[in-house]
Formats: structure tokens, C-alpha cells, sequence
């Protein structure tokens, strides 16, 4: 066969063709839109022109510090100006951004810090005791610059210099460019670690703008909206948020602590109409006392939440209190979302307990997010679509990480047969929505019964009395194992162990019915997910 006419002189040009890159997005936030604001971090206000100057400003900064492609930038700070201004300032020099969660340990910073061999460190000064002992544990010293914020007192200056010291030393009009390859690095985020050393998970240019516009998408924002930061920017880089508000010339309302006054006070103060938060932020806004509401909400406020699936309980109870949810699921391999429980509009003619359900369900692919499966991890084959036979969640796309740093095995391990292997167990409903039952370390076998410990904390959590709740399996000689519930009271409230089972025995399966329920405060990651494998072994040792 000749050459067909579709591939004789249709070459690709700068003309016709440029990497898809979430820097794009802010030129063009600044070009449109200079003068609109884009942060808010107290008294202190940027524009998009101003912001975009400052992106440009460090990035000059950096390269003429030596930074280059694919040398590793690491940033430990709050939700500041500084971390989202490196969003895009690192990327610019063709670095990769690696956001350090503030809540670790020195040890697992050091690992971090080595493992992604950070040629520079921003670090905010509340954060600068762990950071220097970390560095002091570091193979290789990177070039540390501090980040001085008014709102900390605490904190001792343990870099070269100050951020806004070092950003004085670049240059505002600095000629940065697109990657020259979309594949290209952009950003570089561990996991927990809870079993280990944490994982590199790499992003590339690519993935971190199509999940920047798959979330306008998916929420259906509109141009200019006001987000509050209640999501950490090192987590999975605020789920691509950063991006997203350039995408759409939003305004960026840095919050330090998150607590529900502060988050009512922004939304009042600041005119917040969105947020996103694990279920534990939602948790925070439905309990919030009547001094830290302050009055009624001013505007129907939108929230994404994500992680353990929000029990049907609290979505209700937000939904009731005047918030619009929108829940989605993803990992820190997805670059955060990757599927949402679409809503349908025939649906809100449900009772509010059923709408609730429904919402709870982890629901469809992205419009980014290539294909999603529940299947059988042996045969990659896909389950029945009865809502009711398990298998793990696979995903594949575009929104799928580059893979494992310095970590072939790891790579091709989660990468077996052609999907993302997430190691989350679940169910596909006859209308092809997903729904999370466990992760696969998580399911209780309790004579030969399987149990989802995620349906008994959605019972848990109807529980008037209970403010948090996680369910483990306890060994048990006749039945193997047994949930135990490990539960925390809301202030003020009150309830016994057996006042806590009979309420579960009245509202499900007596079979799946924690047999031992512990009170006291849950044990959680530095991300603020629950600690299972320490309420095992907690379990075991009863």
C-alpha cells in the first residue's frame, strides 16, 4: 500500500501543535483577566497579572540557580501563596514540583528528600524544626529557601534566604516555555506509606491539564468562582486545582487551618463558593456549633469530597445544611478524581435517605478518564453488572500516573494487564455506576461470609451519638474473624457498647453487626485517612 494522502504533507508544526500543559492555562488567565484576583491569603491580595509575574519571577529565579528539566524542586508549606505560585514556576524551568506533606515524620521527609533528589527545598518557617531535622538526615543538601508568612510566629529561619527575597532575584519577564514533550514530568507525589517506605508517584504534563479541565467539567464550574484551599496543595497537587482556578481565572482563598469557623468565616468574609475536602472536613461542617456558623449561609456552597466514601449520613445532613455535594473517588496514581456519581435529574424527586445513597456511590469515569472496570483481578475479566458481585476497581487513561519512581517492580505490578490496579474491591451497578466496598487488606471474612467494612461505618455513622467510626476485622476462633468498631462520640453525646450494636442489629444484617465496639479518637495518616492496619492490631490485642 502507498502513502495514504492523510499522512502526505499534514506534519505537525507549531503552527497546528502544542504540548498540553497546565502552563498554558495561567498565560491565559493573565492575559484575559489580569487584573481580577486570583489569591487571597489575609490581608494580603494578588491579581492574575500579579500571580503570573511571580510564577515567572521564581521560575527565573530558579534557572539561574541551576535549576533545570527534570531536576526535582521539593516545597514543605501550608496553603499559601508561595505553594501555588510553584504550581507553576517549577514546571516553567522544566523541574518537577514535589509537594512534601507537612503532617510527616523527619525520617519519611528525609526518605522523600533523597529518594526524589531535591536540588531545592521552599519551606515554610511553621515547618522548619522537622524540616531541618530531616535535612540533618539527608544524603545531599538541597539549596533551601524559607517562606516567612506573617500569620506564623513560630519558627526559626533555617534557609539561604527568604522567598520573597529569592523572588527578587528573578526576573518578572523571564521566557519560559512549553514542554517540549506533554510525557514530561511535572510533579512528583508519595503515598502514605503505611506499610513502608512511601511510593514516587510522577505526573506528567499531559494528565495534570486534562484532570485541570476534567474537573470543570465534572462540577460544572463557572468562570471566576471563589475556592476556598481546605485541600492540601501536596495532596496530589490539590487534586489539580492549582491548574484548574487558571483554567477558569478563579480566586484562590489560602486557608492555613482548617476548622469550621474558619471555613464558615471565608465563606462569608471571602464570598467562598466552592471547596473540597475528605469526608472528615465534611464531618467538621455538619458539627460546627452555632458561634462557628455565625448566620445563615449567604449562597448554596459547593463541595467535592473524595477518600473513604462519605457515609449516606453525612451527605444528607450537608445537603440539608445548604451545601451541594459532589462526591468522587481517585487515588494519588489518578492525580486525584478520576470517577464522580453523576448526578441525574430524575433523581431529586427521591426522598433525601435515597438521593443520599445514590450519591454515595463512587459513580462513572472522568470525561478524561479513558475506561474504568470492576473485575476479577486474576482473569482481568469484568464482573457482572448486578451491584452485588465484589471485584477491584481498574482504571486507564490519560489520567493515570507515569508510574513509580526508581520503582520498575512496583510500576509493573499496578500496570498488570493493561489497567491500573487500585486495590480498592467494589461492586458495578446495572447503570454502570461503581461503588466502593473495601480495600482488598480491608474485607472481614467472618465464616465464609464476606463483610464490607465500609456498609457497617455507613450504619455506624447513622448512629445519632457517633462522630467517627472504622470497623476492622477482630480474630475470632469460631468465626475466623468478626468486625470490631472502633468509635469516637460527637462532644456531649453519650452511648454504650451495646446501645451501639443493637443500634447496627435494628439496621442491617445481624451477621455483618460489630460482635466488640472500642470508644476513643481513631488513629489517622498525615493525609487524615484512618489508620486500619494500627486498629488491627489493636483488634488482635483485645
Amino acid at each position: 500500500m502507498g502513502v495514504s494522502a492523510y499522512e502526505e504533507d499534514l506534519n505537525r508544526t507549531t503552527a497546528n501543535y502544542a504540548s498540553l500543559s497546565p502552563l498554558s492555562l495561567i498565560y491565559r488567565a493573565a492575559s484575559v483577566y489580569p487584573d481580577r484576583l486570583s489569591v487571597v491569603h489575609g490581608e494580603r491580595r494578588f491579581t492574575w497579572a500579579e500571580t503570573y509575574a511571580r510564577c515567572r519571577r521564581l521560575a527565573s529565579a530558579l534557572a539561574r540557580r541551576g535549576v533545570g528539566r527534570f531536576d526535582t524542586v521539593a516545597v514543605i508549606a501550608a496553603n499559601v501563596p508561595a505553594i501555588y505560585e510553584a504550581h507553576f514556576g517549577v514546571p516553567m524551568t522544566g523541574a518537577v514540583l514535589n509537594t512534601v506533606n507537612t503532617r510527616l515524620d523527619a525520617d519519611t521527609i528525609a526518605f522523600i528528600l533523597d529518594h526524589g533528589e531535591a536540588s531545592v527545598l521552599l519551606c515554610d518557617r511553621e515547618f522548619s524544626a522537622i524540616a531541618k531535622e530531616a535535612l540533618a538526615r539527608c544524603k545531599a543538601t538541597p539549596l533551601v529557601i524559607d517562606i516567612d508568612d506573617p500569620a506564623v510566629s513560630e519558627g526559626e529561619p533555617i534557609g539561604e534566604m527568604e522567598y520573597e527575597a529569592f523572588l527578587a532575584t528573578g526576573d518578572s519577564e523571564f521566557e519560559w516555555a512549553l514542554p517540549a514533550d506533554e510525557w514530561d514530568s511535572i510533579s512528583l507525589n508519595y503515598t502514605s506509606g503505611t506499610t513502608g517506605n512511601p511510593k514516587g508517584v510522577v505526573y506528567h504534563h499531559r494528565g495534570a491539564y486534562l484532570l485541570a479541565l476534567g474537573n470543570i467539567l465534572t462540577w460544572s464550574l463557572p468562570p471566576h468562582p471563589v475556592y476556598l484551599w481546605t485541600l492540601p496543595m501536596f495532596h496530589c497537587n490539590g487534586w489539580c486545582f492549582p491548574w484548574t482556578l487558571a483554567a477558569v481565572a478563579g480566586t484562590g482563598v489560602c486557608l492555613r487551618k482548617v476548622t469550621a469557623a474558619n471555613i464558615f468565616a471565608a465563606i462569608h468574609n471571602d464570598g467562598v463558593t466552592h471547596f473540597c475536602g475528605a469526608p472528615i472536613v465534611l464531618n467538621m461542617v455538619i458539627n460546627a456549633t452555632a458561634a462557628e456558623r455565625g448566620a445563615a449561609l449567604p449562597r448554596t456552597v459547593s463541595v467535592m469530597t473524595a477518600a473513604a466514601p462519605p457515609p449516606a449520613a453525612v451527605l444528607q445532613r450537608m445537603a440539608e445544611q445548604g451545601f451541594r455535594i459532589t462526591h468522587v473517588y481517585g487515588l494519588t496514581e489518578t492525580y486525584g478524581p478520576a470517577t464522580v456519581c453523576a448526578w441525574h435529574p430524575e433523581w431529586d424527586a427521591l426522598p433525601m435517605d435515597e438521593q443520599a445513597a445514590l450519591k454515595s456511590r463512587q459513580g462513572v469515569g472522568y470525561a478524561v478518564l479513558e475506561d474504568l472496570m470492576v473485575g476479577d483481578p486474576k482473569t482481568m475479566e469484568p464482573v457482572p453488572h448486578d451491584g452485588n458481585t465484589m471485584g477491584e476497581v481498574f482504571m486507564r487513561g490519560n489520567i493515570v500516573m507515569k508510574g513509580y519512581l526508581k520503582n520498575a517492580a512496583a510500576t509493573e505490578e499496578a500496570f498488570a494487564g493493561g489497567w491500573f490496579h487500585t486495590g480498592d474491591l467494589g461492586v458495578m451497578h446495572p447503570d454502570g455506576y461503581i461503588e466502593l466496598r473495601d480495600r482488598a487488606k480491608d474485607i472481614i471474612i467472618s465464616g465464609g461470609e464476606n463483610i464490607s467494612t465500609i456498609e457497617v461505618e455507613s450504619v455506624l455513622y447513622r448512629h445519632p451519638a457517633v462522630l467517627e467510626a472504622a470497623v476492622v476485622a477482630r480474630p475470632d476462633e469460631k468465626w475466623g474473624e468478626t468486625p470490631c468498631a472502633f468509635v469516637t462520640l460527637k462532644d456531649g453525646a453519650s452511648a454504650d457498647e451495646q446501645q451501639i450494636v443493637d443500634f447496627c442489629r435494628d439496621n442491617m444484617a445481624h451477621f455483618k453487626c460489630p460482635k466488640t465496639v472500642v470508644f476513643g479518637p481513631l488513629p489517622k495518616t498525615s493525609t487524615g485517612k484512618v489508620q486500619k492496619f494500627v486498629l488491627r492490631e489493636r483488634a488482635r490485642a483485645l
